[in-house]
């Protein structure tokens, strides 16, 4: 009962600070030029939301990593705060792809219909268009982050399900290098959306592995290239350590 009153109260706290600094945000996203100060308050709101939830970030960096270059990040993906998380955790001007559903949340929708880029994973179509405008922001110097699995897996305890091949086609062919990023516990504390097992105050382990470069990597890579973030991410996921 108390992890189902305190992932109602989640939800709240995050709908009140969308709320609150919806203002700038409308103002914000009314020319691409300021998208980058979204980025900031989509951190300022996460950060605040979780804060007063009891939810926090301890964010580990396998090696240091320079922001000024552009990067596809690949997360895994257990809980809906794994978005805070690798919000918090990236430090340049940065996009996702997300689901289309997400265009109609009352506050969320607002990102999906400009900085971020919305696919319905069924259409063929859509995925083509959204990664094609995932391509044009990558060449402005916007990292992307991607949850290659395409959605948060149903089974629970959580594993890690298969990768889609998009991410990793576009990294090899625009030469832009790969960060994953394991999620480790963020679903002991909101598994999902929270819904349905409710959840908890607590400290979120993230860590953001070494850069992979696909400099000299062919589009004969990508297989190889997904099952290397596959096996790096699902090792670190099992441990359950930093």
């Amino acid at each position: 009962m108390l992890k189902k009153l305190h992932g109602r109260y989640y939800r709240y706290s995050v709908g009140l600070f969308l709320i609150i600094f919806y203002p700038c945000l409308y103002y914000f996203s009314r020319k691409p030029e300021r998208y980058p100060i979204m980025n900031i308050f989509r951190k300022i709101c996460g950060f605040l939301s979780s804060a007063i939830s009891g939810i926090f970030y301890r964010i580990t960096y396998q090696e240091p990593i320079d922001w000024s270059r552009t990067y596809i990040i690949c997360p895994n993906h257990v809980s809906n705060i794994d978005i805070t998380a690798t919000t918090l955790g990236t430090k340049n001007n940065f996009h996702y792809i997300g689901k289309e559903e997400l265009l109609h949340k009352p506050w969320l929708g607002l990102f999906f219909r400009t900085i971020d880029i919305p696919v319905n994973r069924e259409s063929k179509m859509s995925s083509f268009r959204a990664f094609k405008k995932a391509e044009e922001n990558l060449k402005k110097g916007m990292t992307l982050i991607i949850f290659p699995e395409g959605k948060i897996p149903k089974d629970y305890p959580p594993q890690l399900n298969e990768f889609k091949n998009g991410p990793f086609r576009l990294a090899i062919e625009l030469k832009i290098p790969i960060i994953p990023v394991t999620c480790i516990n963020t679903w002991k504390l909101l598994w999902d959306t929270g819904l349905e097992r409710g959840s908890k105050p607590g400290i979120c382990d993230i860590y953001y592995h070494k850069i992979i470069e696909t400099t000299n990597m062919t589009v004969d890579d990508a297989d190889t290239l997904k099952e290397q973030v596959f096996n790096i991410i699902d090792r670190k996921f099992k441990s359950g350590k930093i």
